[in-house]
């Protein structure tokens, strides 16, 4: 529930169907006009215990849906995200710094992704097999989906309604009780989502709950519960290993940090080739896993690729962020501001030439471009995210794939090139979970995996992928 004060709005836990007080409250900021703009109570563990009991409860009820009540809250929900756009999107604005574009297409992204979900709640069947090992040929067997249970969600603040939706929406077309945990620099988003669920479904009490709360605090007693049968997260790679230390023998579903390479070769279309890396780059203040972090240049290219890079950092420069024309916008933190400027400080330190940016003020750090990036850079190794195009010149294709493959990020890269049987190869060779030919790193809605590998995480996202990681398969033989 949502109580409006003279200053802020106030947001309680929703939990067990039911809204209810916290113990502590989070002061979310915002990042469009300064000040604070919500509160939004915090769960203690007595309320973590509450939710674990009610989810458990639920679960019954929520794998005794039909499909065709699955898809009817799915499609629910959805149409209950496009009728409160204005107000979702003003809330992405306002505590994740996200440009009012940008967030009017995440609001959008959000519907669709429960109305895709929908869709593939239907493909939720089972299967009849005969027996096929000798002497077993009479038997047969009924294999049913099932859902595991009960699902932890753990939210980012980059995408504080499009990735919620990418992890409950599965959840629910599977069957599954949700407890979803927000993350604490932007918990609106997951407590309006929480109050659209309850007037728009008739999903079962305990079905969804929503405990906004530090890490410190409930995060451990979330994930180390054994009523906690599978757990999607999206974070950093430091987060994620304590989660997964934590949460014992469950179905963990982790997209976590990234540190994409862009290879340009010298046959690309550099023009077309430097426009996607900008965007890969500064899109969202470089805010994302799936930004190009680093920009692996042939040699006989660099200084031309850099110079077209600066030529169209004009199109990338912060603004108001209601301004439809505004492009970028803060990083969420001071502290991370001051992270990505100790990132561009070491690299100058190193004999990178600061080309543009590099000011920081405040949260605000400038669009930056660095070309001659050496290669004891930490940037070159270390996941920014932040608005920083690094640059470095590579000798050849087996020197761009030996330094794309030098740290322990394996989310997403690009390759660039006119040469298809090089594109593939590299592609083949770059150890990461997803490779973009000719394009900056993009995964539609759900429709395609998106997933890392080694500290970039365990598992795919995707809508119909992560259905099936949150069913398990009981066989009754005939």
């Amino acid at each position: 529930m949502t109580v409006t004060t003279a200053a802020t709005d106030e947001y309680e836990l929703y939990v067990d169907g039911q809204w209810v007080s916290g113990s502590d409250t989070l002061a979310v900021d915002d990042l469009a006009d300064g000040g604070v703009f919500a509160r939004v109570a915090t769960a203690d563990e007595r309320r973590v215990e509450t939710a674990l009991q009610a989810a458990a409860r639920a679960q019954s009820a929520m794998a005794d849906a039909t499909i065709v009540e699955r898809m009817r809250w799915l499609d629910g929900i959805a149409a209950a995200i496009d009728d409160h756009a204005d107000e979702l999107a003003e809330v992405v604005v306002r505590e994740a710094g996200k440009p009012i574009a940008s967030a009017e297409s995440e609001v959008a992204a959000a519907a669709e992704r429960f109305r895709r979900a929908a869709g593939e709640a239907r493909d939720v069947q089972g299967e009849y097999v005969e027996g096929t090992t000798p002497g077993h040929e009479g038997w047969n067997a009924i294999v049913e989906p099932r859902p595991v249970g009960t699902v932890l969600c753990i939210a980012p603040y980059n995408y504080p309604l499009a990735t919620t939706a990418l992890q409950v929406a599965p959840a629910l077309a599977a069957g599954n009780s949700v407890l979803l945990k927000p993350s604490s620099k932007t918990p609106v988003c997951a407590v309006v989502l929480a109050r659209l669920i309850d007037e728009a479904t008739d999903l079962p009490a305990g079905g969804v709950n929503v405990l906004p709360g530090p890490s410190s605090t409930i995060g451990n007693a979330l994930a180390g519960d054994d009523r906690i049968d599978a757990i999607a997260m999206t974070g950093s790679s430091a987060a994620g290993e304590r989660v997964a230390r934590e949460s014992g023998m469950v179905t963990l579903h982790m997209e976590l940090g990234g540190n994409a390479p862009a290879i340009v070769f010298p046959d690309a279309d550099l023009a077309a080739a430097a426009a996607d890396c900008a965007k890969g780059s500064f899109k969202f203040a470089g805010q994302r896993c799936s930004a190009i972090s680093r920009i692996l240049a042939h040699e006989s290219v660099h200084d031309d690729f850099v110079d077209l890079l600066a030529a169209g950092l004009d199109d990338w420069q912060p603004g108001p962020l209601f301004d439809h024309d505004t492009a970028v916008g803060p990083l969420i933190t001071e502290d991370h501001a001051a992270w990505v400027a100790e990132l561009v400080t070491d690299a100058v330190d190193r004999g990178a030439t600061l080309v543009a940016g590099g000011e920081r003020d405040g949260r605000r750090f400038e669009p930056t471009l660095l070309a001659d990036v050496p290669r004891d850079a930490r940037i070159l190794y270390e996941e920014q995210f932040g608005p920083v195009a690094a640059v470095t010149p590579i000798g050849s294709e087996a020197d761009a794939v030996e330094l794309a493959n030098a740290d322990d990020l394996g989310l997403d890269a690009s390759v660039f090139t006119d040469d298809h049987d090089r594109a593939m190869r590299v592609a083949e060779a770059v150890d990461a979970g997803a490779v973009r030919i000719n394009g900056a790193p993009s995964h539609g809605l759900g429709d395609i995996p998106f997933g890392g590998v080694g500290a970039s995480g365990i598992g795919r996202e995707g809508l119909g992928y992560t259905i099936e990681s949150f069913l398990t398969t009981k066989s009754i033989v005939l």
